[in-house]
C-alpha cells in the first residue's frame, strides 16, 4: 500500500471512527463500508470533516450481491454505493452501505449532503428498487411509466414482464404480459475429432497445412 493509501485510511478511519464497519483496500483503491444506520452521518463527516472534505460526489449506484461468486455470497442483498472525490486533497474513496431488509431494501438519502445523488438515487430505485428515505422525488429515471419490476435485479426475467406494442385496431399504444417465452440460448461449439485437419470430407473444408519446421 502507497503511503498516499496510507494517509487516506488513517484520514477515513479517523473521521469516521466507529461507524466504520470495514475498511479495505484493493487496486490503489480504498472501500469503507458503514452500516445503514450511520450511512448518513458518515456521508456528512466525510463532507465535512477537514481531514477527508469530500466535497464531491461522483457516482452513486446500486448493487444486487445475490448472485455474486456464483452463489457464494451469504449477506445483505442491495447495497448502495457511493464514489467520492476531494478535491482539496485530490483523493478518492468509495463508500458502501446495505439495505437491512433484502424483501424492502430501504437506506437513507443523501441529496442533502450532495445534490448530485438526485438523479442516481432515483436510478437506483428504478433499476433495483431501492427506496432512499428522505428523497423528496422518488420515481423512475429510466423504464416506462407502465414497467414493472426492477431489471438490475439478479432475479428479474431477461424478456421482462410486459411488452408494449401499437394497437391498430384501438388506435394507441397497449401494455400486455410478455409473449415471449423465457430461454436461455447456450451457444454449441464443435470439437470433433478431425478438426483443424486438412482433407475434402472435414465439415468445414480442407485446412491449409502448417509450415513445416526443420
Amino acid at each position: 500500500m502507497s503511503s498516499r493509501l496510507e494517509r487516506l485510511q488513517e484520514a477515513v478511519t479517523a473521521t469516521l471512527g466507529d461507524r466504520a464497519a470495514r475498511v479495505t483496500t484493493a487496486l490503489g483503491e480504498l472501500t469503507v463500508e458503514v452500516p445503514a444506520a450511520k450511512y448518513h452521518e458518515a456521508a456528512q463527516l466525510l463532507r465535512d470533516a477537514a481531514a477527508t472534505r469530500f466535497d464531491l460526489l461522483v457516482d452513486l449506484c446500486g448493487v444486487d450481491y445475490s448472485a455474486w461468486g456464483d452463489g457464494a455470497w451469504d449477506g445483505l442483498r442491495y447495497a448502495a454505493v457511493l464514489h467520492l472525490l476531494s478535491i482539496e486533497h485530490n483523493w478518492r474513496v468509495r463508500l458502501r452501505t446495505f439495505a437491512t431488509d433484502d424483501d424492502f431494501p430501504v437506506v437513507d438519502s443523501v441529496v442533502d449532503v450532495w445534490p448530485a445523488a438526485n438523479w442516481f438515487e432515483r436510478e437506483a430505485f428504478d433499476l433495483f428498487g431501492i427506496i432512499f428515505t428522505g428523497h423528496d422525488d422518488l420515481r423512475r429515471l429510466l423504464t416506462d411509466y407502465g414497467f414493472v419490476g426492477h431489471p438490475f435485479r439478479k432475479d428479474f426475467p431477461l424478456s421482462g414482464n410486459v411488452e408494449m406494442r401499437y394497437d391498430g385496431d384501438e388506435k394507441r399504444v397497449v401494455y400486455q404480459p410478455v409473449s415471449i417465452e423465457p430461454r436461455e440460448i447456450t451457444p454449441r461449439v464443435i470439437r470433433e475429432s478431425a478438426y483443424g485437419i486438412g482433407g475434402e470430407h472435414h465439415p468445414f473444408g480442407p485446412t491449409p497445412s502448417a509450415p513445416h519446421k526443420q
